[in-house]
């Protein structure tokens, strides 16, 4: 998928909201849709997918966001890591009695249909180690504070305005809490900034200079929103 792509935060958020009650499975495929356009899982319409899900157990969706090094949200197995880092994002089904990854890929069909296939993967236990919603937007506060300085050179990433796929990647679905959709709509628009210093062209000397904080912000901002998209079962746990 490209970086940009928000098919698997769609999925969570929307996916979570339905769980919940919020929304009902046509309004919550929907929005997954609007993200990659028409959608499969396995071999079967999204909608009919997700619904086998619910039957089988679904109790939640869960968000991954790794990159190299820092599989975030993941724990394995290697054909799901592999994927999910080669696509920059999963959504991990919780069931019952076990676990399943789904990881978008480009569908293509002919000249003219555009969609995405969601690749379903069996994957490891809930991981337990990643941050609740205050923790998370702590770091990331704290991230941009360290970053400010290393971006300050580079004109207007800052102020860049996101383009509509990165919007959705910070809009959630109703029934999140506020903090959650300030969170994940702060971590959007960060997006757009580190995407943004990146296609400035910046000397390898600048990159050098700046890699740290950069790579410090980019893991603070996927910290956040795979925190934002838990939040709507965040109360339950504590």
């Amino acid at each position: 998928m490209r970086p940009e792509s928000t098919v698997c935060p769609s999925l969570v958020a929307w996916g979570n909201a339905w769980l919940a009650g919020h929304v009902g499975l046509d309004e919550a495929a929907d929005h997954v849709e609007a993200a990659g356009g028409p959608a499969v899982a396995g071999d079967l319409p999204l909608r009919k997918y997700l619904a086998n899900l619910r039957a089988d157990g679904l109790r939640e969706l869960r968000l991954a966001l790794p990159a190299p090094g820092d599989p975030l949200g993941l724990s394995g197995p290697a054909p799901l890591n592999s994927a999910a880092v080669d696509a920059g994002q999963a959504a991990i089904a919780v069931l019952g009695d076990r676990n399943l990854g789904l990881v978008p890929t480009p569908d293509l069909r002919g000249s003219s249909y555009v969609g995405v296939r969601l690749e379903v993967y069996d994957s490891g236990p809930v991981r337990h180690d990643l941050p609740t919603l205050s923790e998370a937007e702590r770091e990331l506060s704290e991230a941009m504070r360290s970053a400010t300085d290393a971006l300050s050179s580079v004109e207007g990433p800052m102020q860049a305005r996101p383009s509509a796929v990165e919007r959705q990647g910070g809009e959630l679905a109703p029934g999140y809490p506020a903090r959650a959709h300030r969170v994940a709509t702060l971590a959007a628009r960060l997006t757009t900034a580190l995407r943004l210093a990146d296609e400035r062209g910046l000397t390898s000397g600048q990159i050098a200079a700046r890699a740290v904080a950069l790579r410090e912000l980019d893991r603070a901002v996927r910290r956040a929103l795979v925190a934002a998209h838990h939040a709507i079962f965040e109360p339950l746990r504590n």
